[in-house]
Order: structure tokens, then sequence, then C-alpha cells
């Protein structure tokens, strides 16, 4: 569970409730019609924007902004060479107990691939295609959520353009000026919130959760990829550690 994202929902929720009930009943701020119009326009313009599945799989993709657990690098590397060690001492079928013991479907499914006896270049490939599906799918996502933000605030726009036509349409009435003005400003507010407490951090959210998932992936491919070919665990070690950047080269001075 990403607590970050969570807190940050629930406490932009709560500050913008807080100062709505500072200046009166938050009902003045409940408006069905411009939610019906904010809300389906948005989905209505994604839908014609992106294929169905793409749409129907950002709800699944969404849940990565808040249920995320992805183990550290430096996790990953030091079982990783645990496996080589292990697989260089006493072959590929003696590392059978750790596929049982991983919790990661992408490293199960090569190191089951290795110990079967697959080819390097077909491990590779499979491996290959499993991340640029992932990759794809975060992508889309991001996308999804960015568009979504781009077209909340222009139908809030709209809605706001409505209830100013209906406003001037009853311009005799001098008692409706007020309450049609509001009604018309309310769907502005509503594309505003959705697209910037929801819609655009969720998309650059997804875009952070995209690097850090391929950058585990590719350590587990290569980390992997040595140990079907025997390299030895001190080589692929270092290889892998230039994954860490920096800071992890400046920890080991």
């Amino acid at each position: 569970m990403d607590i970050s994202s969570i807190i940050g929902v629930v406490s932009g929720i709560g500050f913008i409730i807080g100062t709505i009930l500072l200046g009166g009943p938050i009902t003045m701020f409940i408006d069905i019609p411009s939610i019906v119009i904010v809300c389906g326009g948005t989905v209505s313009a994604t839908m014609i924007t992106y294929p169905l599945a793409d749409v129907i799989g950002m709800f699944k993709v969404a849940m990565k902004v808040f249920m995320f657990k992805i183990e550290k690098p430096e996790d990953i590397i030091a079982n990783l060479t645990e496996i080589s060690n292990k697989a260089r001492k006493g072959g590929l079928l003696s590392i059978e107990g750790d596929i049982q013991g991983t919790s990661d479907p992408y490293l199960s499914q090569a190191l089951q691939m290795t110990v079967d006896g697959v080819k390097t270049e077909d491990i590779g490939d499979i491996m290959q295609k499993t991340m640029d599906l992932t990759k794809k799918n975060l992508e889309n996502g991001a996308s999804v959520f960015s568009s979504m933000a781009a077209y909340a605030p222009a139908f809030g726009m709209i809605g706001t353009l409505i209830g100013l036509v209906q406003m001037l349409a009853n311009l005799d009435d001098p008692s409706t000026i007020g309450p049609s003005m509001a009604v018309a400003m309310i769907t502005t507010f509503y594309g505003a919130i959705l697209a910037n407490l929801f819609f655009t951090p969720m998309s650059n959210k997804l875009k952070g959760r995209n690097e850090v998932e391929l950058t585990n992936m590719n350590i587990i491919y290569e980390g992997v990829l040595s140990i079907r070919e025997g390299e030895h665990p001190k080589l692929m070690e270092d290889k892998l550690k230039v994954y860490l950047g920096n800071t992890a080269a400046k920890a080991e001075k």
C-alpha cells in the first residue's frame, strides 16, 4: 500500500472540504447536473480517444497508484547473486526450491524456464516480451489519466457556459442570477478538482512506477540470463549494480 498517495488524496479532499465549511454549508457545492456533465463528458471523451480495452484496463493499472509493493533493486541483486552461487555449485536443478520461494511471477517464470533447460535466446525473448507488455500497460494507464486531466477542466468550462446561457435567458428575473451563476461556476470547480487532485497526480505516479518496475525487470532479465549461461556470480553482481546508479557506487567507496 502506498501511504504517500493515500495521505495525499485524503488530505487534499480534507483541505477542500474544510475550506468550504468555513464559508458555509457543503450542500451549496453539490450540483448533480454539473457532476453529470463533468464526469460523463470526461469519460465519454476518453472512450472516444482510446480503445475500450485501454479504458477498462485503466482501472486495473490505477490500483498501482495506491496498492504498490516492489522490491528494492539491492535486494533483487542480492537474491540473484545467491541463486547464481547455488547454481554454480550444485547445477541449475539446485535452484528449483528458489522458484517456489519467490513471490515475483516474472522471476519465477524465468527461473522455471532456466531449470527446464530452455535455450538462453528463448528465455530472453519471452522475458523481453513480458517487459514490453508491462511497459505498454503502464504507459497506456498514464496516458489515459493524462488525457482525462485535460478533458475534465474543459468539460467544466462547457458546463459553465451552459449555466451562463441559462442565466442570460432568465435575466428578466433578477432573483435567479445569483444562484444560476453559482451553479455555472461549480462545473469549473469540479473539473479543476478532478484534474489537479486525481488525474494529473495519478498519471505522474504511474510514470514513476513504470521506471521503477522496468528497472527491476531489467535486473532480473540480465541476472537470469547470466545464471543460465553459467556466468561467475561476482561478475554478474557487478554488472547488475550498474542499475543502482551513482548512489550505490558512492556507498561502496
